[in-house]
Parts: structure tokens; sequence; C-alpha cells
């Protein structure tokens, strides 16, 4: 679909009525064994392994129609969904690395991340190494002749520094580097990779794009043809793919994804300003407020901004945070986020970093503002401090 805007293509891409006795979204397959009529077709469709409906595992309808839209949306040539979003991390590093390869990961990736990096890729040999996610053009000082990967994060996972993507990109295509950037906080409604220079573009759909909750599911989308060669293939090695009913669930929230993110960037907002005037807040960690550190980078590269975001109170005894976190009635705790759900969960950016320090001596909370009513979420919040003052 040319000359239509993102709106349009979630509603319309990976979907073919026409092909489908009219019914407006695909069907699910589900699907092991595929039978050939002919021996033609057989070795037909062996030759055509990568694109064609050959063994359940390989791709069905229902895989190809999640990959076309996610696709179409990022602005990509194709892509390859997995059964979750670090297994899509797991499968694009995996892709594009060897012994004796460097790799580049920023310092505030997600924490699986780091440890797929530490405890899989460094021990097949593949030299790994943490960055600061603010060094952009500086990153040249530590780019080498084998660095093959240059993974980024933006803005990163739990205090969300916004890189300088252009910047690094640039510097990494310099060496030849395979550039991959985890996108699943912005997606591609509110960051375009390929715009700026990034080779493939990874989301965990779990969360925006199934948006409910309840599916796991990952894909990453591939800038050209060669490099989803490569990511399909080893995705194929490894035999990973999502499951039917869940490509199915993330195809469908696909379709309401731009209006979801809308709510989620209003809600998140109107939190992080309330917030950001308590007494308990030293910090609102939000990239689209003013005074976040990295805001005019993202004013610079971002059309928007999404629900999750970070706060830092004053550090309390942990009986004090536990009457606020376990009396919550709207904010659950949980590891997720990007449904339907307003979460709220206390983290330790200090326990994962080693490019650089978090020092700032305070407790961090990530919240994740669902699709609640903002007041709802307000006098919640007001409640939980309450208890928390009240524990003290």
């Amino acid at each position: 679909m040319k000359d239509v805007t993102k709106d349009t293509i979630l509603v319309h891409a990976g979907r073919d009525p026409r092909n489908n006795h009219g019914i407006v979204n695909p069907p699910v397959y589900h699907c092991s064994t595929v039978l050939f009529p002919t021996l033609d077709a057989l070795e037909e469709s062996d030759r055509n392994m990568l694109t064609s409906v050959n063994y359940g595992r390989m791709g069905t309808p229902t895989t190809f129609a999640f990959e076309e839209a996610a696709a179409a949306l990022e602005g990509g040539y194709r892509a390859v969904n997995t059964g979750s979003g670090l297994a899509a991390i797991a499968i694009a590093l995996s892709s594009f690395t060897k012994a004796g390869d460097h790799v580049l990961i920023t310092d505030s990736a997600y924490g699986p991340t780091r440890r797929f990096a530490k405890e899989t890729l460094a021990p097949y040999g593949v030299e790994v190494e943490f960055y600061d996610p603010c060094i952009g053009a500086g990153i040249s000082a530590l780019l080498r002749p084998n660095t093959s990967v240059v993974f980024l994060e933006s803005p990163g996972s739990l205090t969300f520094e916004v890189q300088d993507v252009p910047a690094i990109a640039a510097a990494a295509k310099a060496v030849g580097a395979t550039v991959m950037i985890d996108n699943t906080w912005a997606t591609p409604l509110f960051f375009r990779p390929f715009d700026h220079g990034v080779d493939l573009s990874i989301h965990a759909a779990t969360k925006y794009m199934v948006g409910h909750a309840d599916a796991m599911l990952g894909v990453v989308t591939c800038r050209d043809e060669a490099s989803w060669t490569v990511v399909k293939k080893t995705a194929t090695r490894f035999g990973v793919c999502g499951g039917p009913d869940d490509l199915y669930l993330g195809l469908r929230g696909l379709r309401t994804l731009s209006v979801r993110m809308r709510q989620h960037q209003e809600s998140a907002l109107a939190l992080a300003d309330w917030l950001a005037a308590r007494p308990e807040v030293t910090r609102v960690l939000h990239p689209a407020r003013p005074d976040f550190p990295g805001h005019e980078l993202w004013k610079r590269d971002f059309a928007g901004s999404s629900g999750l975001f970070s706060i830092v109170i004053d550090q309390v005894p942990r009986k004090a945070l536990a009457a606020m976190l376990d009396g919550m009635e709207l904010f659950g705790m949980g590891y997720s986020w990007g449904g339907f759900e307003s979460l709220i969960l206390p983290t330790r950016p200090a326990a994962v970093r080693s490019a650089t320090r978090w020092t700032d001596p305070g407790q961090v909370l990530r919240l994740h503002a669902g699709l609640e009513s903002p007041d709802d979420l307000i006098r919640d919040l007001e409640a939980g401090f309450r208890r928390m003052a009240a524990a003290l």
C-alpha cells in the first residue's frame, strides 16, 4: 500500500478477504503437516521453503499475514515471527555473530538481552561489550574491524535513555556492522528505525502489538532481502516460530494499535506530570517531558511516546514500600507491559549496569499506564503514597 497513513496500514495490511470467502480477518491455520498432490509440487515447495507453505514451523497463511502487516507498518522488506520478544532478540543476534566477533550492546538494554549476550553468545566465542547509551557518535572509539553487531534500545529499559540512533548507525556502518534496535517501547508508530540507518527492528510483540496481555510473540523486521534471508534461515535452524493462535492475536492487536497508543501516551503524560509535583518523587524518567535529559533527541526522532516510564522516589524501608504497592487497586505488579492494564514494578537499575553507573540513591518504580481513566489511576497512586507515609 502506497501513499496511505500508518493508521490505514494497520487496518488493511495482512488481510485478503477476497481469498478468504469475504471474511474480514484471516483464518487461523493450525498446522504441522502439509500435503502435496504431486512430486513436482513437493519439490517446488522445497525449493522455496522460506516463503512457501511447506511445513507448519516454516509458516502458514496466519504466519505470513502477521509478518506482512508488521513489515508494512515498519516500512521494511519482510519480517520473521518468533514465540517471544526474547526469542526475536536471540535470533537477531545469533544471525549476525560468530566466534571471534565483537558486539556492542547498549548498557541500558532489557535485562534478558544482557543475559543472552553474556551467558550464550560469550561462551561461544563472541566478545560482548556494553556501551554508554548516551555515547552518540563517540561509539566510533569502541568499534573494531571485527565488530559485527551494534545493538540499540531507545529509550532504554528501566531508565529510558534516548540514543542518538542516526549517529550510532552511521558510525557502525563505517566498519560494516549490522545495526539492530529493540523498538518495543515506541512501536513503529512512534519511531521508524529504517529511516535512521537501522538494519533490523525487533519487537516484543507480546507487549503493544498484542496489547491484551494474553499472548507471547516476537517479530524481527528487516530492512532488505539479504538480512531477512539470514534471519529467516536462523529462525528455521533453531526451530523458532510463534503459535497460530498467538499470531492471530498479534494480528488482531495491530488493528487497534494506533488508538491504543494514543491513549497510553495521553495517560502516561498525565500521570508523569502529576507525579512530578509529588513531594515523594525526586525524578520522573519520561523522554517526552522537557526536563528529561534526552528530551531533545526524543523530540527530533520520535513521533510520540508510549505508556511506559519510571519515577524515582525517596528511599524508604521495605515495609513502607510494601504498604504502598501491596494495596494498589488498579496498578498490578508484573513483569510485562503494553497491555490494557496498568502496572507498577520496583526495579534496581544499578544491578544491571557495567559500562555506566546508576548512582541515584532513590527507589526506582517503573509504571505502565494502561487504558483506565487517568483520574482513577492518580487516585490509586495517591492512596498508595498515603499508605507509604503511614508506614514510615
